[in-house]
């Protein structure tokens, strides 16, 4: 048996972790259950975010040889210590999974149904802030994004000046010069970066302003309609689109070799992702699928008028026609939209993931992105004792696709939650939790550092040095010279 204890920072400090507390009733229950140690994994991790998709304690299957299935206990023990834990460890030994309500079947995570409630909450952004009484970016820590900062800005512009001033001078500099910013928010980025240039260029005098095209893009075009109105008076150098950013090629490959910047600002950590362990020397990929508590979905179907058995067809209407449309196509379960919205929110608040590990039949047939193999995985699953990560399916597609559109003195710039190194997944949990009503996970760094230095770009990870404290990070990412 292997007892994995993952905070151990946690163990000391003001307040420390009562390491005791936390694994014996665990050990209890399996010694109760008599099962066999031998095949059993217990580990620990403080789940820092409130909103999540864990229970206290979940039981992983670890799929292996007919007959040799391992088990993983999963505790969290930043919620642990409320619960009867010997207790609760005992039932989900024995497997009290009846009256759970799934909403989708085992597959990668990417696939599952979280990320169609991400869209969701995107594309309704409006009805959903309209019910909690707040924009999102009130829901990110701070209540604001890092990239609102004009020194930032500055930096930036000073950057780009210092690149094309030679450029210009030798009459390579093009006549328009692109800016790209993806994930706009509500436009306080975009119109601090163009007031700030504005009155760099003017000092400069190099009359580069009127040359600026600067492109907003998002998935929500809601947030394009209200960043759009934060820069109205930079209009004639703004045009907005609409995309995919795990495809930006699609929408901008017009720009193929243009842009001189790409600026990405906390995008990346809400874009589609599976996770990958290397447990006891073997590969696996970790299987999800959603589910309802028991109290929980009897409670929503109930609040609907439904049965319990109800809510996964419920569900799957509200996810492929939004709660504007669902009572036309439910009447006898949500009366108008304000009811398909509660419904919404509180089916979010509720969803769980089960997980379970399946072996990787080869890390060259698990592709990561369109054309970038799991063989890149490699050096960090073999990095050193067992370990589980985001592999950022969504976001290494993004910047793949990002790298292909630059200018070759065009750089990429993208503010997140990264981890910079293979240790991090040992000692802290990445995720995912919710924000709101969206999914976030940290991004797997080394691994888009490994890939994009492959592609020939030099990939650099610092501190966001605007800030103190926080956990935002900058990469940035450059052709090599």
């Amino acid at each position: 048996m292997l007892v994995d204890f993952r905070p151990h920072a946690r163990l000391r400090g003001k307040n420390p972790v009562d390491i005791t507390a936390a694994v014996t009733p665990v050990l209890d229950a399996l010694r109760e259950d008599a099962a066999d140690l031998d095949r059993v994994r217990v580990v620990c991790d403080w789940v820092q975010y409130r909103e999540n998709f864990r229970d206290v304690v979940d039981v992983r299957p670890v799929v292996g040889r007919p007959g040799r299935d391992e088990l993983e206990i999963a505790v969290d023990v930043r919620r642990s210590a409320g619960v009867r834990l010997q207790d609760l460890t005992a039932a989900r030994l024995r497997g009290d999974e009846a009256g759970r309500v799934f909403l989708d079947d085992w597959g990668p995570g990417s696939e599952s149904c979280i990320w169609d409630f991400n869209q969701l909450y995107w594309k309704a952004l409006e009805l959903w802030e309209k019910a909690v009484g707040h924009g999102y970016e009130q829901a990110l820590p701070g209540g604001e994004s890092d990239a609102r900062n004009r020194s930032a800005a500055a930096d930036l512009i000073g950057e780009l000046f210092a690149l094309w001033d030679p450029l210009a001078g030798s009459g390579a500099l093009p006549g328009e010069l692109y800016v790209v910013e993806l994930g706009v928010g509500n436009g306080s980025q975009a119109k601090v970066f163009l007031d700030v240039f504005r009155e760099l260029d003017r000092a400069h005098g190099r009359g580069y302003y009127p040359r600026l095209h600067y492109l907003m893009c998002d998935y929500s075009q809601h947030v394009l309609d209200l960043a759009g109105e934060t820069v109205a008076e930079h209009a004639s150098h703004v045009s907005s689109l609409a995309l995919d950013a795990t495809r930006p090629g699609t929408s901008l490959g017009f720009l193929r070799g243009k842009i001189f910047l790409f600026y990405i600002s906390n995008v990346y950590d809400n874009l589609p992702t599976d996770e990958v362990a290397q447990l006891n020397g073997r590969a696996y990929l970790v299987q999800t699928r959603g589910y309802l508590p028991p109290a929980g979905a009897a409670e929503l179907a109930g609040s609907v008028s439904a049965r319990p058995a109800d809510l996964p067809a419920l569900v799957r209407k509200l996810l492929r026609l939004g709660p504007a449309l669902l009572p036309d196509a439910a009447p006898a379960q949500v009366s108008d939209v304000d009811a398909a919205v509660r419904f919404w929110r509180e089916t979010w608040s509720r969803l769980r993931l089960e997980e379970r590990y399946v072996p990787l039949g080869g890390l060259d047939l698990y592709p990561l992105a369109p054309s970038v193999s799991g063989e890149m995985l490699r050096p960090l699953l073999e990095s050193g004792a067992d370990i589980r990560m985001q592999v950022s399916n969504g976001a290494l597609a993004s910047f793949t696709g990002s790298l292909q559109l630059l200018h070759p003195f065009g750089k990429l710039v993208c503010h997140d939650l990264f981890v910079t190194g293979s240790q991090g997944y040992r000692t802290n949990f990445r995720g995912p939790g919710k924000y709101d009503g969206s999914v976030v996970n940290w991004v797997n760094g080394p691994l888009l550092a490994h890939v994009g230095r492959r592609k020939g770009f030099d990939v650099q990870y610092a501190p966001f040095r605007h800030r103190d404290g926080g956990n935002i990070v900058t990469m940035t990412a450059q052709a090599r010279d």
